[in-house]
């Protein structure tokens, strides 16, 4: 039989687009959401017209070695200790396989991708950057983009509930944003709050040394015993401090505050790193940035301090259906810090969100760009939150609304030191809003399940159900968190939460790696490994008080590591001896 040739050519045709098109449109969930990540609305369909940058992660090909090395480096008993990666051989560790990159290139081509459109950059691994419209990115990630609102920050982004990935890609893609997770700079939290001022707290400057009702540098520095020290290492040793939220830091601010309570700090200053936009603007202090950025250089005095101020700007101006926002908080500042050429050995950060509102991929492909910093001799620090165990309903969001306590992100990356609060002095005790709990995304890594393994055996059956055993458990270490002085727009107000903590810990930290230095030692980096075992007796152990939330008393302090305060507080003359 003949057929006639129109006929013949279809076959033809088909025969020959069907392996092709069954590469690309054999897909698979990559990630969903049950349900619309709380404190978001739905707003409007995204225009199909809408142009975004689409990055996308590609799959680190020996990420499993630089985690390997980062436990070697970081393991006080290890013949490799304090050995760490130059960034150089850090990021070779993280590239992506070559069969990666094709396989990427080949699934851009089919969708027509103009390779001109086609940005390649490293910097925590390699990313694919590439400009598409909604309509494109829907047919790619077979998903459906919407704009929704965040109401109490007034943010608005373009995001899916789903997304997926040809079945073969799964093994060569990390994430692809934007698409399933969404915070942004001004919906994550800082962890800190203004007080309002009482005869208590008020400041006086024959109070300035007492850190019983109100906190200063120079009580910190008595109490955790660093006032003796001198730091020689300023043209080394770097202190960074990450800032988001449109939060500024303040020259004026910081010289009112030197004059009242650091005078012979009086002169100095602080350098301003922005990051995608990010501001600097000298009217408009930030509480947050402030009571970091003072605090940090307020103690470690003269080290050199950078604040990363990160922004959210959009390439494009909004207007009344466009989003505010399409850009991700930590990837944009993880990004710069491994482009930029100074890289601190510490920093400190005050911002989180629910662990269980971020996207595990996402979660994941963060946590392991601060194993990368570790890697390379920097160690970061996160406060733990204010919400205890958890703020809100504590009801999970994959559809069952079950009641659990909520860990908070990035504080439950194992690759991070997480600080909770105190109050008080003589004894500290832990602090009522430090958060603290159990990672159901992370288990619990290795150098902590000693000390985590006393607590369980020593709870029962206490919060059974509302917490992940296995997890990874924090914070690591704790520190004051309440009515510490911060000068705002020249006026001195108290200012309370673990986003006070956090950077009095890493200003501590910054000064034992100037310590290091100074004797022809290397940075210290990831310290976990090291707090749990040699440098444990390092610090002050907080015996009493709790984290309640979730409608229950939460966790209580008591001998030991706890998911309150953690090891307890630094003590910095004997943890330089042990170190």
């Amino acid at each position: 039989m003949l057929w006639p040739i129109a006929v013949v050519l279809a076959v033809a045709q088909l025969s020959a687009a069907t392996p092709l098109s069954k590469r690309w449109n054999d897909v698979a969930v990559k990630h969903s959401w049950a349900d619309l990540p709380r404190g978001w609305e739905y707003h409007s369909s995204a225009p199909a017209d809408h142009e975004f940058d689409m990055r996308i992660a590609l799959k680190q090909a020996k990420i499993d070695a630089l985690i390997a090395n980062l436990w070697e480096t970081s393991d006080p008993t290890h013949p490799r200790y304090g050995q760490h990666l130059t960034p150089a051989e850090a990021e070779a560790l993280v590239a992506p396989h070559s069969d990666s990159r094709e396989a990427v290139n080949a699934w851009l081509d089919f969708h027509g991708v103009d390779p001109e459109n086609v940005a390649y950059s490293s910097g925590g691994g390699e990313w694919v950057t590439i400009r598409v419209s909604v309509a494109q990115a829907e047919r790619m990630l077979d998903t459906k983009y919407s704009v929704y609102s965040h109401p109490s920050s007034s943010d608005r982004v373009v995001r899916t509930l789903s997304y997926s990935l040809p079945r073969e890609l799964h093994s060569h893609i990390d994430l692809v944003t934007p698409t399933t997770y969404f915070g942004t700079t001004r919906s994550m939290r800082a962890t800190s709050f203004l007080e309002p001022i009482t005869q208590a707290n008020k400041f006086n400057t024959a109070a300035a040394s007492n850190c019983s009702t109100s906190i200063t540098p120079a009580c910190l520095r008595d109490l955790y015993h660093t006032a003796g020290y001198k730091p020689t290492q300023a043209h080394v040793n770097k202190l960074g401090v990450a800032g988001f939220l449109d939060e500024f830091a303040n020259y004026a601010d910081l010289q009112t505050f030197f004059k009242q309570l650091r005078p012979d700090a009086v002169g100095s200053n602080f350098t301003t790193v922005q990051i995608n936009g990010g501001g600097a603007d000298q009217n408009k202090p930030g509480v947050e940035a402030n009571l970091d950025i003072q605090y940090t250089t307020g103690i470690s005095f003269p080290t050199p301090n950078i604040y990363y101020s990160t922004g959210g700007s959009p390439p494009f101006k909004p207007d009344s259906f466009t989003p505010t926002n399409t850009n991700e908080p930590y990837l944009d500042w993880l990004n710069a810090i491994f482009k930029s050429e100074t890289k601190p050995q510490t920093i400190s950060t005050s911002y989180g969100d629910n662990e269980q509102t971020v996207p595990q991929d996402y979660a994941v492909k963060v946590c392991n760009m601060f194993a990368q910093l570790g890697s390379i001799g920097t160690t970061v620090f996160f406060s733990s939150g204010d919400e205890g165990v958890g703020g809100g309903d504590c009801l999970t969001n994959d559809g069952s609304n079950k009641k659990i306590f909520q860990p908070s992100f990035p504080a439950s990356c194992p690759y991070v030191t997480a600080v909770g609060g105190t109050v008080r002095v003589a004894p500290e005790v832990a602090v009522s809003f430090s958060g603290g709990g159990f990672s159901r995304y992370f288990n619990q890594p290795s150098y902590q399940n000693s000390q985590v393994s006393k607590f369980l055996s020593g709870l029962g059956n206490k919060n059974a159900g509302l917490f992940n055993k296995t997890g990874r458990a924090y914070p690591d270490l704790a520190a004051q968190g309440q009515a510490f002085q911060v000068v705002i727009n020249g006026t001195i107000h108290p200012v309370s939460g673990t986003s006070a903590s956090a950077p009095t810990v890493a200003a501590i930290f910054s000064l034992l790696n100037d310590y290091r230095l100074a004797n022809g030692k290397q940075s210290l980096g990831f310290v976990n490994p090291l707090i749990y075992s040699k440098g444990a007796s390092g610090f002050n152990d907080i015996v009493s008080g709790s984290n309640p939330g979730c409608d229950t008393p939460g966790f209580s302090a008591g001998a030991g590591w706890d998911p309150v305060t953690g090891l307890g507080t630094p003590d910095f003359a004997k943890l330089k001896d042990l170190l």
